[in-house]
């Protein structure tokens, strides 16, 4: 029995003596701590850049929202005002014109409807771009950062293996 526990003690102490780093890696402590601190600093950096495109992307979507939307109710104004003109023209009309008139009139307003949703589509068109354009800046933003992070870990680990 003193032999089984005299030899399992020696293989603890053998283990345990062979799984002790070496002392060069002691010595290259400061230049990991220098690679991680480096890191974790353009980490920060690229992680606020990152936050700083972010928040230009949604507000350069939101300002193209907000100007479509104007777009969209200039034109509807527009449309209204044109067809009010050609309802006013049928009023003044005489009984003998009035057909004609309102025969005009109808043909405005099939005019001033067409103008008003061909505005109407080519301002959500560009709103559209530039949402996909924020988002595109937002994604490259994030492949930087993700870029940042990887290189941080192989400087930690080219550190370490000094």
């Amino acid at each position: 029995m003193n032999k089984l526990l005299l030899s399992l003690i020696a293989g603890f102490f053998a283990s345990v003596a062979i799984a002790q780093p070496a002392a060069p890696a002691a010595a290259s402590a400061p230049a990991v701590i220098k690679a991680e601190a480096k890191a974790d600093k353009n980490t920060a950096k690229a992680m606020a850049s990152e936050a700083k495109v972010d928040a230009k992307a949604d507000a350069t979507a939101t300002k193209a929202d907000m100007k479509a939307a104007d777009v969209k109710a200039d034109a509807m104004a527009d449309a209204h005002k044109t067809k009010a003109k050609a309802h006013a023209k049928v009023a003044k009309a005489d009984d003998a014109d009035k057909m004609k008139a309102q025969a005009k009139a109808e043909s405005v307003d099939a005019k001033a409807d067409g103008k008003q949703a061909t505005q109407a589509i080519r301002a959500d068109a560009k709103a559209d771009k530039a949402k996909v354009e924020a988002h595109a800046d937002k994604a490259e933003a994030k492949k930087n950062t993700e870029t940042v992070k990887a290189e941080g870990k192989a400087d930690v680990k080219a550190a370490v293996a000094k």
